[in-house]
């Protein structure tokens, strides 16, 4: 279980950091468009990453039920 909840506690925080860029990124839309644009890069990025995290984390509760 401990890994499970790793995985968890990873999760909530790439979802943390994935909606703050969001937020960066549409706050600085208009001011400021290098800013936007790498925000909204970074965010992707970390997107990415939290659909590699859902992976491991339902292919760990698959080998363990």
């Amino acid at each position: 279980m401990s890994r499970i909840k790793q995985l968890q506690t990873y999760k909530n925080h790439l979802k943390d950091r994935y909606f703050k860029l969001i937020e960066k990124s549409n706050d600085y839309r208009f001011e400021d468009e290098s800013k936007s644009d790498a925000a909204a890069f970074k965010a992707m990025k970390v997107l990415e990453k939290i659909n590699q995290v859902k992976y491991l984390d339902r292919d760990l509760r698959n080998t363990i039920a």
